[in-house]
């Protein structure tokens, strides 16, 4: 009888660890999401933080040549977001977007922090179709980019990561302008 009740409640334990492990899992959709929303909350802050005045900085002292402005900077982060939110669903990206530019109307600083707002919003609308049976399979019919990429999975890091980049570089262009970027103040 002992023996029946030990294993009887190891049994009990190991089923509502499983559940208790089966309730505090993720989603891949939530994993990627969180990345995005985390990304988001980074970049949208440094790119409020410059007055609307300092839109138009970039870079002199060195060899900038060709270098973005702040606001050219956000605008091919969006653009990229939208292109890659875009292949994520499978869908062609808009010409702005697949240029990286963004669209040519969008100038002034509210247009801009609209525009890459929208871009986190198509990045999380396109993460919320991920899922465990979809995330590696092929988008496209062939390869994007030089990465070759062409899975959701591959899209979205791919999403997150140039984010990053850029937002080095935004942290960069507030510091050359005195200005603490958000995440950066205590």
């Amino acid at each position: 009888m002992k023996i029946a009740f030990r294993i009887l409640s190891y049994l009990l334990i190991t089923l509502s660890s499983y559940i208790a492990m089966a309730q505090t899992s993720i989603t891949v959709s939530e994993a990627l999401d969180s990345w995005i929303f985390n990304c988001e909350k980074e970049v949208v802050s440094a790119a409020d933080a410059m007055p609307e005045a300092k839109y138009s900085f970039v870079p002199t002292a060195g060899e900038f040549t060709g270098t973005r402005t702040f606001a050219e900077q956000i605008k091919h982060l969006a653009a990229n977001n939208y292109r890659m939110a875009a292949r994520m669903l499978g869908q062609k990206p808009a010409p702005d977007q697949e240029a990286e530019t963004g669209p040519e109307a969008v100038r002034s600083k509210a247009e801009i922090l609209d525009y890459l707002k929208g871009s986190f919003t198509a990045l999380h609308r396109s993460a919320a179709t991920v899922t465990a049976e979809n995330a590696v399979v092929p988008v496209l019919p062939e390869r994007f980019g030089t990465l070759k990429q062409n899975t959701r999975v591959q899209f979205a890091v791919d999403a997150v990561a140039h984010s990053y980049d850029h937002y080095g570089q935004m942290v960069e262009y507030l510091r050359m302008n005195g200005i603490v970027p958000p995440a950066s103040r205590k």
